[in-house]
């Protein structure tokens, strides 16, 4: 084992819960972030400490900027920061524009696209060799809704995972002589949860034939393309987009 830190936001289910369990088998102190799922995230911990690994769980609602501090606060007591998985993020019910509430975007904004920002700016603020850190890797959870749009679904969340593109090519840019790489995930069709709570529980399935592979994603196939990014095979990669959507 080493002292080196994930900290994957929204890590009790779904994407993040895959992600955290690969992480851990590649040596990894996980610190898994969830909003209000304790249950779920102390079973994610459970997990990774039966095959010996190290794991906490910590609760942070992404919205809150006060929340994560705290976050990254018990991140440091566990280890070296060197990867930060943007995984965090809400959809809301099916719904037009000229249907949205402002509560509704702004919380939108303020969970997918402000608290991914904002806990980039934490993971920098520790990585980064110009503040005296060992370097690291950032990986954010767009969706190709951000090039798709979602027309009478949710435009307000593909707007908010194209702000998400547009923030890893920049930073990736920015942070690119100081030891840190950034990249963006885009899933497409996932088997996940994230569906039910837009509710459509059954949606990747019944547009599963929209994909060209005709099949829907799991959780593991997106988690394996996070830790390549976080991996040293991908050494050269910063202010990439990778797709992992069967084609769509």
């Amino acid at each position: 084992m080493t002292d080196k830190v994930v900290i994957i936001t929204g890590g009790s289910r779904g994407i993040g819960r895959a992600t955290a369990l690969a992480a851990a088998a590649r040596g990894y102190r996980v610190c898994v972030g969830y909003a209000s799922n304790e249950a779920a995230a102390q079973s994610v911990v459970s997990a990774i400490e039966a095959k010996n690994g190290k794991a906490i769980a910590v609760k942070c609602d992404v919205g809150s900027e006060k929340d994560i501090l705290a976050l990254f606060k018990a991140a440091d007591a566990f280890g070296t920061l060197r990867a930060l998985v943007n995984n965090a993020g809400i959809v809301g019910t099916t719904s037009r524009v000229d249907e949205m509430s402002s509560e509704r975007i702004q919380r939108m904004m303020a969970v997918n696209v402000t608290g991914s920002i904002l806990c980039a700016r934490e993971a920098v603020k520790r990585m980064s060799t110009r503040h005296g850190g060992k370097g690291g890797v950032i990986v954010n959870l767009s969706s190709v809704a951000a090039k798709l749009g979602s027309p009478n679904t949710y435009v307000d969340y593909a707007a908010s995972k194209g702000a998400i593109d547009s923030f890893t090519v920049g930073l990736g840019h920015e942070v690119a002589g100081e030891g840190i790489r950034v990249a963006a995930i885009r899933p497409g069709l996932i088997d996940t949860e994230i569906h039910a709570s837009g509710g459509e529980p059954d949606r990747a399935h019944r547009l599963s034939h929209m994909v060209p592979m005709k099949r829907v994603g799991t959780a593991h196939e997106i988690a394996n393309a996070i830790i390549w990014l976080m991996s040293d095979d991908a050494s050269y990669v910063t202010s990439a987009i990778l797709d992992v959507s069967g084609g769509r």
